[in-house]
């Protein structure tokens, strides 16, 4: 009798064991789910805020209304007190004078849908994230890294406002500054997901030499350079002005006086055109050849698990991204062709996380995990 009784208990045990295991691993799928569904909302609103740089729908809207602003005009009463507000700043009056109430409404349903995709980004990321709580999902380390992303995500809000609040007095277009500011903490917002929903419980992989694992890296830290640099280059419009290849004006190397033109000389790497153009350009090369110098290493030193076929995709990613940037200043910047570009860097982008995030799981050995409630049996 006791034999059987203690037979029983360890059997329930058991039972309570396994699942705890298969709550954790549904809890863990659906939080990864959910920070992947964001990350895509984060990479659709980099896409769509290019889309609205290049077609200049940014100023459309020249007031921050985070609330009120979710409704757009519905009636002709309310687009046209819209349309005089933008009648009212630099750029109606120096690029679009003349320009008709409907053609007014494509650049305003532009700049609408990206604040749109940046609310809901909010309301996608925040909800969930109460309700997770709530239920004891979330580990304290999970829980503060997640709330740090949110905090990073209300401060883009305000970035973005700022950098629209840029060009609606002085100028015509936002500051190149700001652009790049703007870009680049949404890339960090989504390097940050992205990673997190990565690192959510699973084991750490094979060690790869410390080489590796620092190329690595490396590469994902120039590709942020690069597209630091990239909004720099637009919002300077510099692919308007130097639009040849290899040589950018006339030579492959300018001279050192139109390279360093404003004083002082720090201004250049940000106000100068062809200054930035040329810094995009050779750290473009750096980043092929890199990634290329990688692939090879990881051929000689480690051929097996996941670093061969990461180096082959990013340096494949590096090198149709690069052909693109080529064929787009070529072309005089053609909006279909600008728009894949910037698509393409977000796949970089999002190939050198992946790649990274793989080969240095091992060595930090940050691997978050979810709290999972005790079965209600156990509870009696």
């Amino acid at each position: 009798m006791v034999r059987a009784r203690c037979t029983i208990l360890q059997v329930l045990a058991m039972n309570r064991n396994l699942l705890a295991i298969d709550q954790t691993g549904g809890h863990r799928r659906a939080i990864r789910v959910w920070l992947y569904a964001v990350a895509a909302m984060v990479l659709a609103m980099v896409l769509v805020g290019g889309a609205t740089r290049l077609t200049e729908s940014g100023l459309s809207i020249t007031e921050w209304q985070p609330v009120v602003g979710v409704l757009p005009p519905i009636n002709e009463a309310q687009w046209l007190a819209e349309f005089h507000k933008y009648q009212a700043i630099p750029q109606y009056h120096e690029l679009n004078r003349g320009m008709s109430l409907d053609a007014f409404k494509t650049i305003f349903w532009w700049e609408w849908t990206h604040r749109l995709i940046g609310r809901l980004i909010g309301v996608v990321f925040l909800l969930p994230l109460l309700w997770f709580l709530w239920r004891g999902r979330i580990g304290p380390g999970l829980r503060a890294r997640l709330w740090l992303i949110f905090g990073l995500g209300a401060l883009q809000g305000a970035v973005g406002w700022w950098m629209v609040a840029s060009g609606l007095v002085h100028r015509v277009e936002v500051s190149q500054y700001r652009l790049a500011t703007h870009l680049v903490l949404a890339c960090v917002i989504y390097i940050a997901i992205l990673w997190t929903a990565l690192r959510i419980g699973d084991s750490p992989t094979a060690a790869m030499p410390a080489r590796l694992r620092s190329s690595t890296v490396g590469l994902l830290v120039l590709v942020v350079g690069q597209i630091y640099l990239g909004a720099l280059v637009a919002g300077l419009r510099a692919g308007y002005i130097y639009n040849t290849w290899p040589l950018i004006d006339g030579a492959l190397v300018p001279h050192a006086t139109d390279l360093f033109s404003a004083s002082p000389p720090w201004r250049n790497f940000f106000e100068n055109a062809l200054t930035v153009q040329f810094d995009h350009r050779m750290l473009a090369y750096a980043i092929w050849l890199l990634a290329g110098w990688h692939v090879a290493d990881v051929i000689r030193h480690a051929r097996s698990g996941p670093a061969l076929p990461g180096a082959l995709a990013l340096f494949v990613a590096v090198t149709l991204q690069a052909v693109l940037g080529i064929s787009t200043l070529l072309l005089l910047v053609p909006l279909p062709l600008a728009l894949l570009h910037q698509a393409m860097a977000m796949v970089v982008l999002t190939v050198a996380v992946l790649y990274a995030e793989r080969m240095t799981r091992h060595a930090t050995q940050t691997v978050f995990r979810v709290a999972v409630a005790a079965p209600p049996s156990s509870r009696a």
